[in-house]
């Protein structure tokens, strides 16, 4: 065999010492813009919640719907993303120290590769630090712009006690009697009206046999006739399943408005990392353009 040709074969495959033992992922550039878009992310965040808190209102039908809050928020969310991405992307690729000897694709990879970094560990520190209390401020939005009807809702049927809930309101109607000698009805009989109209309402009507029940308890109560009491007892049903239905529709609109804020973040985040990229590779850009210029100066 020819050994003249084994000097030939070696150096197709390049010297060893040809690779760098260092890595190519500048980790102080990284942290440095990923901080500085977390901070962009935190200023932006306060700003969002102070606009979105101003708009809202406690008051009934007062301030911006919950879908106008939710449309709000998504662009917000996008707007937050975009210039944290932008700010920490840019000022990654321009801190990130100039590669030497590398061909200018791998340059422009490099610069890419660290503005999606920058957007990635920045997304890792706002989760930890701030996920919690962006989560806060945006349930306390939800709840300040929640109509009238989310608040007629039923809560705790069971009770018959707290004056705030819509169901001791309606036994409150059951029992209610315009002579002043009569008892609007004892703990028990209270109780036992609101479990039948919470066991009704839950599997979407009182049975009959309950109804005239009822209408008995009524009736004997508050001194009505069977007549008047059966009419009572179907009017404050019909409230009920009105009151029921608009808490059911006010729910619905909540698990819309949670859904379509979880796409819009989704898509907020994948445009950020994108936007971090891209400005990631500007700043790298801009960084060897600058240093280019320098050196072409007189000294």
């Amino acid at each position: 065999m020819d050994t003249a040709l084994l000097p030939a074969v070696s150096s197709t495959r390049g010297p060893k010492d040809s690779e760098t033992p260092t890595s190519g992922v500048a980790w102080a550039a990284i942290i440095g813009g990923a901080f500085v878009a977390a901070a962009v992310s935190l200023i932006l965040v306060a700003l969002g919640s102070g606009l979105g808190l101003a708009a809202a209102s406690p008051w009934p039908g007062a301030g911006a719907t919950a879908k106008t809050f939710t449309v709000m928020t998504a662009i917000w969310l996008v707007i937050v993303h975009w210039l944290s991405s932008a700010f920490g992307g840019y000022l990654t690729g321009r801190l990130r120290a100039k590669s030497v000897g590398l061909h200018t694709h791998e340059v422009f990879f490099r610069d890419t590769a660290h503005g999606l970094l920058t957007w990635a560990t920045a997304t890792v520190v706002a989760v930890a630090l701030l996920g919690s209390g962006a989560a806060a401020l945006v349930a306390t939005g939800a709840k300040a712009t929640a109509s009238g009807a989310t608040q007629e809702a039923a809560q705790g049927a069971n009770s018959g006690s707290s004056p705030a809930d819509p169901m001791a309101y309606l036994v409150d109607k059951l029992y209610r009697s315009n002579q002043p000698a009569a008892v609007e009805g004892d703990q028990t009989t209270r109780r036992e009206a609101t479990r039948i109209l919470a066991a009704g309402l839950g599997n979407g009507d009182v049975p009959p046999a309950d109804r005239t029940y009822l209408s008995q308890l009524v009736a004997s109560t508050t001194g009505l006739s069977q007549a008047e009491a059966q009419q009572r007892v179907d009017d404050v049903l019909a409230q009920a399943k009105d009151m029921e239905k608009k808490s059911r529709q006010a729910a619905d609109v909540a698990r819309k408005a949670g859904a379509y804020l979880s796409l819009f973040t989704a898509l907020a985040m994948t445009i950020g990392a994108f936007i971090a990229a891209v400005a990631g590779a500007l700043g790298g850009s801009h960084r060897d353009e600058w240093s280019a210029h320098l050196a072409a100066l007189p000294r």
